[in-house]
């Protein structure tokens, strides 16, 4: 009995993978062709943990990047709070322009916050940022965009006199920033990158929500977000540095009513724009294992619990936004003044910082924003056929944006499962019948260039 129920089962399996299509038989993930470019990978192989040391080092050197801290002329020139910090950084962004000759528009968007809990008076807050500008008129109006906070804190919010380092919370993710930009500015996409550095996170997010609502008033394509945020790789003994964790949201903040009853009645609660660049960074992770270093954990959760970051300013926007985290943190290094107390060393100061995971993780950012401007927008208007009461499953979309796309692929995996496990090819065409049936799987369409790289996929909505 047991041996036909597995030679049942088994027999299943084989033919839900080969009646896929009439034409070429399905590819089972994560065996599918590779997305790998191999201009990407030369430039990920310049990703170097010396130059993150440097730049993390140097945040630190301003003893506190506290919002609230002095960002007066006299301090500047001292080298002392979040206004030398603020001038760095665009110092910096602005020597890897000129090293490509002025391929990034560095800017600034400064804004005051006014008084708040965490800020006792209006603050000016100053979000840094480079633009590497698409090479093609239609795809350059996508937008890609990696961040991470340069403020810092301590012990107190409102302490602006002790040191705050802020080394891995968040010179760390700063300097995943700079270092993409360092890199990938060699290169050009057809589509747009940022690379931001946003303050006001500590004080309650405030940089990052100011940015996100500019996005969406005015009108911006901003396909995904990638905040780091904790990436140092603290050198604690139950750290894992061969993982880094990412985090996404699943029922979306800036969802309707409408929505979330459509998502319920789906059963699509594990499929929204931000689970779906989770897995496009875990693709990414394997077609570049070998150049990033580290492997992404998926977290199927907006942040770690009962907490936040910045990637939610996005979200409650209505954008596809993740954050990057060490495996594990150490709290006796983060939001700590700088103290020896019973034999233990407090403190967010460099020593506790492993460069070369930091550099892993820029890497594996790099990576991904690197993969999503190469490759065509995603498809538009994909449906999934329900007027008839069959087994069988079709799928129609519209042509991908941009004309840059070369042809189509069909993703599925069981509704348990927590990655892609199929992909189907299509062809130039813009619809497919699949001899599954969707009471059992998650579909998903994206798009492919010429070159093989791949856009975000795109789960389709009912069309009756």
């Amino acid at each position: 009995m047991i041996f036909r129920f597995r030679k049942r089962a088994w027999l299943m399996a084989l033919w839900l993978m080969l009646a896929a299509s009439p034409r070429t038989p399905a590819q089972t993930m994560p065996g599918a062709k590779t997305a790998a470019d191999q201009r990407i990978a030369e430039a990920l192989r310049q990703v170097s943990a010396n130059h993150i040391r440097a730049n993390i080092e140097k945040l630190v050197s301003f003893g506190t990047r506290s919002t609230i801290s002095a960002q007066d002329s006299d301090s500047i020139a001292a080298g002392r709070g979040i206004g030398a910090a603020r001038e760095w950084i665009k110092s910096e962004f602005e020597r890897y322009s000129k090293d490509c000759a002025g391929c990034l528009e560095v800017k600034t968007d400064r804004f005051t916050q006014p008084a708040a809990d965490r800020i006792p008076q209006p603050t000016e807050i100053t979000n840094v940022y480079a633009v590497l500008k698409g090479t093609d008129e239609e795809n350059a109006k996508r937008i890609v965009l990696v961040t991470g906070h340069y403020d810092s804190r301590n012990s107190d919010t409102f302490n602006v006199k002790d040191d705050a380092p802020g080394a891995n919370d968040d010179g760390s993710g700063t300097a995943v920033s700079l270092e993409c930009a360092r890199v990938l500015s060699k290169l050009k996409f057809p589509a747009t990158i940022i690379f931001l550095t946003v303050a006001g996170e500590e004080q309650g997010l405030n940089g990052s929500q100011h940015f996100a609502k500019i996005a969406k008033e005015q009108g911006w394509t901003l396909e995904a977000v990638l905040n780091n945020d904790i990436v140092g790789g603290n050198k604690s003994a139950e750290q894992d540095h061969s993982v880094v964790r990412v985090f996404s949201e699943g029922l979306p903040a800036a969802a309707t009513e409408q929505d979330i009853r459509r998502i319920r009645g789906l059963g699509g609660e594990n499929d929204s724009a931000s689970r779906q660049l989770a897995r496009y960074i875990a693709d990414v992770g394997r077609d570049y294992k070998d150049d990033v270093g580290v492997k992404p954990m998926l977290v199927f959760r907006l942040d770690r619990y009962l907490r936040g970051g910045d990637h939610y300013s996005f979200n409650q926007q209505g954008f596809a936004a993740v954050r990057f985290t060490e495996f594990r943190e150490d709290f006796h290094h983060q939001h700590q003044n700088v103290r020896r107390e019973n034999g233990i060393e407090y403190g967010d100061v460099a020593k506790f910082v492993d460069f070369e995971y930091v550099a892993h993780v820029a890497g594996l950012n790099a990576a991904t924003l690197a993969s999503l401007a190469s490759a065509p927008a995603p498809p538009v208007n994909v449906r999934l056929l329900t007027k008839d009461l069959e087994n069988d499953t079709t799928l129609t979309w519209e042509a991908s944006p941009g004309g840059r796309a070369a042809g189509y692929e069909v993703l599925w995996r069981a509704t348990s499962s927590p990655e892609w496990e199929h992909v189907q090819e299509i062809g130039t065409s813009l619809h497919t019948t699949l001899k599954l049936s969707k009471d059992n799987v998650i579909f998903a369409v994206r798009a492919l260039d010429a070159e093989g790289h791949r856009s975000l996929p795109v789960v389709p909505t009912p069309e009756r």
